[in-house]
């Protein structure tokens, strides 16, 4: 198997060992890129034989979904499986088709995972087009940081949801919701206000707003201007210093969110600027993808 799917195998199983779960209703995946270490080698498999003696395993393992795929076989679950891949917003699609299932009432509990890989090829192609920063930057002041370019990372972040609250239960996912800003001139604190008024509460309700900041300065512009202008009381929270930044580092987000739901506090190498309540039971999870796809994740307590 290839690394990611170790990993993805790996995650899978310690989540539904810890969520007391034998077989999920369904396998959902986001992932930006999905297996790119094996679709590096049928590419170069393909360079290397001038397009004869093809290898099919590469092929077969290199496709995305296969992530989703191999965790079912091994599961032998026969059950919903899906796979979402959309750049920076791959694993808040994969959360919000299980809200979906869940309103549906097709499924009780489903696995949701992000998962995403780095190899040196995939390093340099997104490096050539300013993806990542040229000088060496220390990971805990990236929220510092003036230039462009963050810094690459990867992760498989798995989770058990279930619609029934249990002994081992974390948080509450309350709603899931996307947007786009086409041009980039969109105000993003309209549409965060109107998702929570949709919920019944204010931004002062919101006891953490845990953001994307990731070290590149555009990026970190986008939720500064949310944070001094919708937050500008509220304690807020960053974790890309500890995952760094790829396609679904969201993920990280939502579990780093959900540990301190569970724990009923913020540890300080996660917090960014402001001062506790003293009660932490509304989580809002904020990201964007370059100013174009942006997401909302609101948790609390259970």
């Amino acid at each position: 198997m290839s690394t990611i799917i170790k990993r993805a195998v790996v995650s899978t199983h310690l989540a539904l060992a810890e969520a007391g779960v034998d077989m999920p209703g369904a396998v959902i995946t986001g992932t930006g890129l999905g297996c790119i270490e094996d679709t590096e080698k049928f590419l170069t498999s393909m360079i290397n034989d001038n397009e004869k003696f093809l290898k099919p395993t590469y092929f077969i393992h290199s496709t995305h979904n296969t992530i989703s795929s191999q965790v079912a076989i091994r599961l032998k679950c026969n059950g919903y499986n899906n796979t979402f891949v959309h750049r920076g917003i791959s694993f808040e699609l994969a959360l919000h088709d299980v809200m979906l299932l869940f309103m549906q009432k097709k499924v009780n509990n489903a696995l949701v995972g992000g998962h995403d890989e780095m190899t040196p090829a995939y390093f340099s192609l997104l490096d050539r087009i300013g993806y990542w920063k040229k000088e060496i930057v220390p990971s805990s002041s990236l929220h510092l940081s003036k230039t462009t370019g963050s810094v690459a990372g990867e992760g498989s972040i798995s989770f058990v949801l279930s619609e029934e609250r249990s002994p081992s239960a974390y948080a509450r996912i309350v709603d899931v919701t996307t947007f786009y800003n086409s041009n980039g001139t969109k105000d993003p604190s309209e549409e965060i206000e109107a998702f929570l008024s949709r919920h019944g509460l204010k931004p002062a309700d919101i006891d953490l707003v845990m953001t994307g900041i990731n070290g590149d300065v555009n990026d970190n512009n986008v939720y500064y201007h949310v944070l001094d202008t919708t937050f500008k009381n509220n304690l807020a929270g960053w974790y890309k210093h500890l995952s760094l930044e790829y396609f679904t580092s969201p993920a990280f987000g939502l579990h780093v969110s959900a540990q301190c739901l569970k724990s009923g506090s913020v540890p300080d190498h996660l917090r960014l600027k402001g001062i506790s309540n003293g009660k932490l039971d509304h989580i809002l999870l904020y990201n964007h993808f370059k100013n174009r796809n942006h997401s909302l994740v609101l948790l609390s307590s259970c």
